[in-house]
């Protein structure tokens, strides 16, 4: 059985580690290498310049509000977006009460109409999401604004993306509205997977919804919650932000660079400013924040596999 062994898996690895390279590290490779030139991205000429670009980055403002506001996706969407998902996914499976002749555990009443329509933003595409929330964020005509003038609220009408304050938050809004659903699927997913004897037992112990999704199924879903905690992490800071606050806001970026991000900034300074070397240096940078990310939540979220 050993005999020939490491050429097998040579054999049926060398393929995809060839375009895994070819195409992920090898651009990662040249990226960090112009990094340290003068190209234009518009001419094949360059000159090697050093560190100039990166000291140029930390004395960029606007590359410090960029970083500032990434990091705050990173940090605040997750969190919000994991816990909206953990609590409907949990209500949805677990958090009904018992019925005549039904199952001890289940759902809540219309649980299937539910993951319809949480899982509804995920057929629309991120680009049409954001242009439908950029209409409905319009401060004269908008149907935020609308209703709020419906219910009596008429001195009750912000700017929303016009507002230096409030278009970041507006943005992270509709960042949260359209991904919820699928973690919501997600963890789903892996809570039908729990045999309902736990639950019962929990039950039987006298433990109610509280108690028993902080004892039960967050333990035996931490393993799924660290995966989407840091894939959401990777979205927050990297297309689906980009996406949106490119759509969205006015600048794009604006206003007052209220809402840039770093990987817009890239785009904006590789596209539009023809700096391609100080774009890939920002994107070294965006690089190193969602490599420490990533790294961060896998150590802190580490703790004993629960086996069931």
């Amino acid at each position: 059985m050993q005999h020939g062994k490491y050429r097998f898996i040579v054999g049926f690895l060398a393929l995809p580690l060839g375009l895994y390279a070819l195409f992920v590290v090898w651009p990662f490779i040249q990226s960090i290498y112009y990094s340290f030139t003068d190209w234009t991205g518009l001419s094949p000429e360059f000159t090697m310049v050093g560190f100039d670009n990166y000291s140029r980055m930390l004395d960029d403002d606007i590359f410090w509000k960029s970083l500032q506001h990434s990091l705050l996706f990173a940090l605040l969407l997750p969190v919000v977006t994991i816990g909206l998902a953990l609590f409907f996914a949990f209500m949805i499976n677990v958090g009904g009460r018992k019925r005549r002749n039904g199952p001890v555990i289940t759902g809540v009443r219309g649980s299937g109409f539910y993951k319809i329509v949480y899982f509804f933003p995920q057929v629309l595409s991120i680009a049409i999401v954001a242009l439908l929330f950029a209409f409905a964020y319009n401060p004269d005509s908008g149907a935020i604004n609308s209703l709020l003038r419906g219910i009596g609220l008429d001195d009750v009408q912000p700017l929303w993306l016009g507002d230096p304050d409030l278009a970041l938050w507006a943005v992270m809004g509709v960042l949260v509205w359209s991904t919820v659903g699928f973690f919501v699927v997600l963890f789903s997913a892996g809570m039908a997977s729990i045999p309902a004897e736990m639950y019962e037992a929990a039950l039987l112990d006298g433990a109610n919804r509280v108690t028993t999704f902080f004892r039960v199924t967050l333990p035996l879903l931490w393993d799924t919650v660290q995966s989407g905690w840091v894939y959401m992490g990777i979205l927050a800071l990297g297309a689906e932000s980009f996406a949106v606050v490119q759509i969205m806001t006015t600048g794009p970026g604006g206003p007052d660079y209220s809402t840039t991000v770093m990987v817009l900034y890239v785009y904006q300074k590789a596209f539009r400013d023809g700096q391609a070397a100080y774009a890939t240096t920002i994107g070294v940078a965006l690089l190193v924040v969602t490599l420490a990310f990533a790294a961060v939540v896998m150590r802190l979220g580490r703790r004993e596999r629960l086996e069931y």
